[in-house]
């Protein structure tokens, strides 16, 4: 007989199947036509626009193919809703996911390797080749980039010369003597916003800092990669978010909402870690804001982001015409006004060079901040532990947030449940 647990735990996966199959399409396909559904968490709201538009004019030129794009939440909350489809046998054709889950989809095998595909296309000839470290594993192709990113320091130039602040910090020692200059209580107004949370947000905006220190996560020469959470980059860079904490600069977002850029925008928040993708966004609003790289320790660093396309495993027709849309994402004329639209930075080097893009990144310099920080970029493991990697490292880096554990013991306790884990020898 079953256990109490593992019959809620089948009553939990059923009913959140049902929910997602509520989310695939209700009304008939005409005959001739292939429906194609994609699962997204793109953020912030403008950004979805962007997107619906793009999908909007692939549906207008291949009548034959329809595609319906869905937002399903953010990647703490996509993550078991994919699983749950996975197990259902209730999957979308294509999610726009972050990288690192790759490991995990192939471990389920429920998707398809794609270098054939791609290393016949046009258009995978004008892919950035510094990407294909985000798309390989064990010797295939399991996805491709629909943009590219990486996390930058915003800060809102109005604050900075009322402070008198003329230059920007380029050091984490210049970093906290700013956000202390740029406290005021008696205003409200905190030096530098600090996402609180154990969720990959939060892991995302720390890992420039850990990389930055020195640190590194994994040995990857070894097989299988051995995992390294607890070295002094790391405690160092937890360090300094302590100590940002204790020099009164630093307010904390709400819990797992990091993302939200309300206090920045009201003059509230002075100093914000994000990335290009909000530029979109931030155009949009009579709000004076600007963009540096972020504030060296032992060394520069930042992190690589942007989400991939995933194509699951469905009938040959569906997977035909789901290469067709991941075709015309990769295609400069689409990376282009992607990129124009949301900040992010196109994966089609064609795409880069046109002289649209060009003429738009003389009317958004910050955009250059982020295309001269990438040769510093660090991307975070796709093999299939890095979700434990990311869970752990979220937990030491909220308890340190909330005063609960040192830097030190945070990240020991981290590592010895990830040796439990992945390490076991």
């Amino acid at each position: 007989m079953r256990s109490p647990f593992l019959r809620s735990l089948c009553l939990l996966v059923l009913t959140v199947v049902l929910c997602l199959t509520g989310c695939q399409a209700t009304s008939p396909t005409p005959p001739g036509v292939t429906h194609l559904t994609l699962w997204h968490g793109v953020n912030p709201p403008p950004n979805r626009d962007v997107l619906q538009s793009l999908v909007d004019r692939f549906n207008a030129e291949h009548p034959d193919i329809q595609v319906e794009s869905l937002y399903v939440g953010q990647s703490d909350q996509q993550t078991p809703k994919v699983l749950a489809a996975i197990v259902g046998n209730a999957t979308p054709d294509l999610i726009w996911f972050a990288p690192m889950f790759t490991g995990q989809l192939v471990e389920l095998e429920a998707i398809r390797p794609l270098e054939d595909w791609l290393n016949a296309s046009e258009v995978g000839q004008q892919l950035d080749p510094a990407l294909l470290e985000s798309m390989r594993w064990e010797g295939h192709i399991w996805s491709i980039p629909f943009g590219t990113n990486n996390v930058g320091l915003f800060y809102r130039p109005s604050l900075f010369e009322a402070a008198g602040i003329t230059e920007l910090p380029q050091t984490w020692e210049e970093l906290r003597e700013v956000a202390q200059q740029l406290t005021l209580p008696e205003a409200d107004q905190h030096g530098i916003l600090l996402p609180l949370g154990k969720g990959e947000w939060t892991v995302f905006m720390w890992l420039p800092f850990m990389w930055g220190g020195g640190g590194e996560l994994t040995a990857m020469e070894a097989e299988p990669p051995v995992v390294t959470v607890d070295t002094e980059g790391a405690i160092a860079a937890l360090q300094l978010w302590q100590d940002l904490i204790a020099d009164g600069s630093v307010v904390l977002s709400q819990p797992e909402r990091g993302y939200e850029l309300d206090g920045f925008l009201s003059g509230n928040v002075a100093m914000q870690l994000t990335g290009p993708w909000t530029l979109g966004q931030l155009g949009a609003l009579d709000v004076d804001f600007g963009v540096m790289p972020i504030p060296a320790g032992a060394r520069q660093a930042t992190s690589t982001g942007g989400e991939n396309l995933f194509l699951f495993k469905s009938t040959p027709e569906r997977e035909a015409a789901a290469l067709t849309f991941m075709d015309y994402v990769l295609s400069e004329e689409f990376q282009t006004e992607w990129a124009i639209g949301t900040g992010y930075l196109p994966v089609n080097l064609r795409s880069r060079e046109s002289q649209r893009y060009q003429d738009f990144i003389a009317q958004q310099p910050s955009v250059d901040v982020f295309l001269e920080q990438a040769p510093h970029g660090r991307s975070r493991p796709i093999f299939p532990g890095y979700s434990r990697i990311s869970e752990n490292l979220g937990r030491a880096i909220e308890a340190v947030l909330l005063g609960e554990a040192t830097p030190e013991a945070a990240l020991e306790e981290a590592q010895r449940r990830l040796n439990l884990i992945l390490n076991p020898s």
